[in-house]
């Protein structure tokens, strides 16, 4: 048998009770979903005590077994269970040695003979994602779809020697919404519910309450795995038919029909409501009447009359393309040249033959580089057409984009049509009147360079915290827009021009979006205090002024980031040349929390895009509308479409998916530690992806007796109370000397008193509202621990008595190192102080230490040598001297611990988003 390990990397939470009664079990199966109940079987304290799953495939162990094997369980991976009808005796040995009480079978692909099925003294069980009898045998979820059912569910059921004939032990259900595809309902429903039932079903077996309900034929359907050869589109039927076929095809084997004599497949299928886009006609063989190749995709008629919208096409080749470019792509794209365009392309020939005088003829398959131009003759290429056919807008990227001399005819005829010019960005805005100005907030999803809502129509409010009122809807991305963003993000990375784009020229850009951020600097601080409870003048400086300043220095590495040649041991009496090269990873994945909406998406984007890469980035479910103004911004700026993608919505779905995404080779995530280690385990199971985490922390701040106290009491306010306490870095726990203790304390209060607390949009305003109402009742628990405690409360620890979220300055005194405050961050304007002895330097360090945290830490003192050896021993990955929260675009910032590894900022920063490649010539 093979037994290797990996550890399990993608986490379900099912009920917590204890149970008393308990099975041995075999766990027969494979893939995530297996991997799932074995883990959370494990979890209520079955003990599984043998795997049995499928061989490695190149190399890769099934999840479950990798799950398995790093516990230690047995792992069994046959190839097959039976030769020619008749079970391997080894391998049924082999299983009977294990001694399980019950066969658990979550998702499996081989035969099982009926001599393993009915050996445990509980028999089988097994998953099925249909209601049965419906659907019966493979493909039930696709089917489900293609029949128009209204309901899908699964079912938990005692196998049998029939197929999927056995009494009923469970069965869920859930409403099949209209435009649900196989992705959307197994990752909403069949694949989360499906693992508590399976657990819920062992443990009623386990207590001896597991029922057998017979099914029932009456009803019941079998249908059989689908082929491309049957899949088909058949025209003559209602839209809704039609939709159903598609979408319930819908990855695989994928609905097809043909157009202009090809077959084409169709994906990405909904109904179309409401008035139908002006298109393009374009013929269907077989269709009741012509499609529409629309702005939105391609709209199809069933016989009803009714219609339905494609957002996607696969040509034979494998080639993916959006429908609403159809007559814009590929082979099907060359557009009928006239009269007077055929003369043209003839001297545009002739400039190509003086250019390539080493190519005797020039055809229509004639690369322009592999002919031998370099990029003096791209120079002179663009500038003869230019002058030849005045009036026509082409630059030298054209060139690189169309390098073929049946390309660049078909290139130059669009640009001469004014066919090729970017669609104008359309944005629907939510506008408010607000902080002397009129706000503009773009509030959908931001894919491909369009703003468009969420696949499924959903959205959400977003909440103002200075009153509690709502700003507007916004559109809350589905898993469907994820795999859309992704897709997009990876087209502009494999294909766009943004990943030929010359360095310097990538640079400028970025420049540019810099300068409008600038430009619009009021309304985006505006925004941001609207959005998040950020002090205005705040905002304004740090919120944005640091954003701003973050793109400008990226964008100055740009055209600066090399490899290095190295000496290598030569391999005579050849010689060999070994140097590096600096490469973008490709798509990259960013999560950004709510406290600097902008500020993170700027420290994490900045560098990604800077390195050549494409995103799907994740606002803050509570903040996501600075991030949707910076991607108008950033259509503005001439960033290529796909290359920025913005997706507002819950954590739980669109931070999975992207931690899940197989496209996706970087995630950079900032956010609390337990959600930090979640997406970590997923990137791992899912493709290895690169992963940097900026987390939780406890900073300490060290306060000597020695410092300069004005600036101590100042700045260790400011350690804590700065943007409402919710700041990374904040000092979640001040030390200061027990001889000036008493002062310290007396001093911050005084100053907090002094503190204006209201709306932020007032420019004399100190303090804002916490950033919503969920994470201030958590703090007003979180103070309430305190006292309970034993701590002493000195101010504070109250919500304000105005409307809106706002939270008291809070100060904590004689706190103990074994206190929850002590120990957990509060994320907020709560200041947690303990003394320390005179003098015992060693002592502090070690209780500053004494935590899993390691973001930044603080210390005060005037004697440069202490300032040294603290500095020294604290274990963070930032230590400010005699000032706090003191960060620049130039220097690196990331943790330790389980605050997280990689940085955000400076050249480490760009790192992060790039792989290194050695390349070694012999000559």
């Amino acid at each position: 048998m093979l037994w290797t390990a990996t550890r399990v990397l993608r986490k379900f939470s099912t009920s917590s009770h204890y149970y008393q009664n308990k099975l041995k079990l075999a766990i027969i199966g494979q893939s995530l979903f297996g991997q799932e109940v074995y883990s959370n079987l494990r979890k209520q304290g079955h003990k599984v005590v043998g795997v049995f799953t499928v061989p490695d495939k190149d190399g890769k162990a099934d999840p479950l077994a990798v799950a398995a094997e790093k516990d230690g369980t047995p792992v069994f991976k046959f190839t097959r269970w039976r030769v020619k009808g008749q079970p391997i005796p080894d391998v049924v040995d082999a299983y009977k040695s294990v001694g399980a009480e019950l066969n658990v079978m979550p998702f499996c692909s081989q035969f099982i003979p009926m001599n393993v099925i009915d050996h445990p003294r509980h028999g089988s069980i097994i998953y099925h994602p249909s209601i049965l009898p419906l659907h019966r045998g493979a493909s039930a979820i696709n089917w489900t779809l293609i029949h128009g059912d209204k309901k899908a569910g699964f079912s938990v059921f005692w196998a049998d020697d029939g197929l999927d004939t056995g009494p009923i032990l469970l069965q869920r259900e859930c409403s099949v919404e209209p435009n649900d595809t196989v992705d959307t309902l197994y990752n909403r429903f069949l694949f989360p519910e499906g693992i508590k039932a399976m657990v819920e079903a062992v443990q009623l077996i386990a207590d001896g309450k597991a029922p057998r309900i017979p099914q029932t034929e009456e009803g019941a359907s079998y249908e059989g795995i689908q082929k491309k050869s049957n899949s088909r589109v058949d025209w003559a039927q209602p839209a809704e038919a039609i939709h159903n076929w598609i979408r319930g095809h819908d990855k695989v084997p994928g609905a097809w029909t043909v157009i202009d004599g090809q077959p084409v497949t169709l994906y990405g299928s909904s109904m179309l409501g409401g008035s139908v886009p002006a298109g393009q006609a374009l013929e269907i063989e077989g269709a009741s009447q012509p499609s529409l190749v629309t702005k939105s995709g391609l709209v199809l008629y069933g016989t009803d009359g009714n219609a339905l919208l494609v957002k996607n096409l696969q040509f034979e080749d494998g080639k993916m393309i959006p429908a609403s470019k159809y007559f814009s792509s590929g082979e099907s794209s060359s557009v009928e040249l006239t009269d007077d365009e055929k003369k043209m392309a003839e001297e545009i020939k002739n400039i190509w033959k003086g250019i390539l005088s080493n190519v005797g003829t020039i055809e229509e398959t004639t690369d322009f580089f592999k002919s031998g131009a370099a990029s003096m003759d791209v120079v002179r290429l663009v500038e003869e057409v230019k002058q030849k056919c005045a009036g026509v807008q082409l630059q030298n990227e054209d060139v690189y984009m169309a390098t073929t001399f049946h390309n660049f005819i078909q290139m130059f005829v669009r640009k001469l049509r004014g066919e090729d010019q970017e669609e104008e960005l359309v944005v629907d805005y939510a506008t408010r009147d607000v902080n002397n100005m009129t706000v503009n907030m773009p509030y959908q999803c931001f894919i491909d360079g369009k703003f468009e809502d969420a696949e499924n129509s959903k959205s959400y409010d977003t909440i103002n915290p200075t009153d509690g009122s709502v700003i507007c809807k916004v559109s809350y991305a589905s898993v469907a827009d994820v795999d859309r963003a992704v897709a997009a993000a990876k087209e502009a990375f494999d294909s766009g021009p943004w990943g030929r784009m010359n360095p310097r020229d990538r640079g400028s850009l970025l420049y540019k979006l810099a300068d409008l951020m600038e430009e619009h600097q009021e309304e985006l601080a505006t925004i941001e205090s609207i959005d998040s409870g950020a002090v205005y003048t705040l905002a304004l400086k740090t919120h944005v002024g640091m954003s701003i300043q973050t793109f400008r220095y990226f964008a100055g590495w740009c055209d600066k980031i090399q490899g290095k040649t190295i000496p290598i041991n030569q391999a005579r009496p050849n010689r060999n040349l070994t140097f590096t090269k600096k490469e973008p990873l490709g798509v990259c994945a960013i999560v950004i929390p709510w406290n600097y909406p902008l500020m993170m998406l700027a420290w994490k984007s900045a560098a990604c895009l800077a390195a050549g890469n494409t995103l799907v980035l994740k606002p803050a479910q509570v903040t996501p509308l600075t991030a949707l103004k910076f991607a108008e911004l950033s259509v503005k700026a001439g960033i290529p479409k796909g290359v920025i993608n913005i997706l507002p919505g819950s954590g739980g779905m669109v931070g999975q998916r992207l931690s899940d995404h197989p496209d996706i080779r970087k995630l950079g995530f900032t956010g609390s530690t337990p959600i930090g280690k979640q997406i970590m385990k997923s990137c791992a199971l899912s493709n290895l992806k690169k992963v940097s985490l900026e987390l939780g922390g406890k900073s300490p701040l060290i306060i000597f007796s020695d410092c300069d106290m004005d600036k101590a009491v100042r700045m260790g306010m400011s350690s804590v109370f700065f943007n409402k306490g919710e700041n990374c870095i904040a000092a979640g726990r001040l030390f200061v000397e027990e001889s000036i203790h008493d002062e310290y304390i007396s001093r911050v209060v005084e100053e907090i008193k002094k503190m204006k607390i209201g709306d932020p949009l007032d420019r004399s305003t100190d303090h804002g509202p916490q950033n919503h109402k969920a994470h201030l009742d958590k703090l007003l628990e979180y103070c309430e621990t305190g006292v309970k405690e034993g701590a002493t409360l000195v101010y504070g620890g109250k919500q304000v008595g105005r409307p809106g979220f706002f939270m008291e300055p809070t100060v904590f005194t004689d706190v103990e190192d074994h206190m929850f405050i002590a120990k957990e961050e509060s994320f907020g304007p709560v200041m947690v102080v303990s003394k320390f002895k005179d003098g015992d330097v060693d002592g502090v360090l070690q209780r500053a230490n004494d935590t899993e945290y390691g973001l930044a830490s603080g210390v005060f003192t005037q004697d440069i040598s202490k300032a040294m050896y603290v500095s020294e021993r604290l274990e963070a990955g930032t230590v400010f001297v005699n000032t706090y929260n003191k960060t620049d675009v130039a220097s690196p910032f990331g943790g330790f611990k389980q605050s997280g590894f990689g940085k955000d900022l400076g050249e480490d920063a760009l790192l992060e988003y790039l792989k290194t490649k050695a390349v070694t010539v012999e000559y």
